[in-house]
């Protein structure tokens, strides 16, 4: 059996998730936020508007997905939290990603950098 035979085979929930979904997990691992906050920093990273009936069913699958956690702020605002097999999503997908950019030498000390800035 091929190794994308397996991998096909044994899909896990973040290779599943589209970007957008991915983004908003991002977010979501600084801290806990209502739903116009996501939404402010989504709108910031894409520079354009996104509209709520793109924004919350998102959420709502992830919250499906049991990546993030829902909880009532107020009677009007819900607030989202980054579940612990939400954390593990972003770390494998992120582990995914560096396996590939760290394939030549040169570029570990591009990711060393960018390690270091964010601290």
């Amino acid at each position: 059996m091929s190794e994308s035979q397996s991998v096909a085979e044994s899909p896990t929930v973040a290779r599943e998730l589209t970007a957008f979904q991915h983004n908003i997990l991002m977010i979501l691992a600084d801290e806990a936020r209502y739903g116009l906050a996501i939404k402010r920093e989504l709108e910031d990273y894409y520079e354009s508007e996104v509209n709520h009936g793109r924004l919350y069913p998102n959420l709502d699958d992830l919250v499906e997905m049991d990546l993030v956690e829902k909880s009532e702020l107020d009677k009007r605002t819900n607030q989202y939290a980054l579940t612990e097999a939400g954390y593990d999503a972003i770390l494998e997908q992120l582990s995914w990603e560096f396996s590939r950019l760290l394939s030549e030498d040169g570029r570990r000390g591009d990711i060393e950098a960018l390690l270091e800035a964010a601290n």
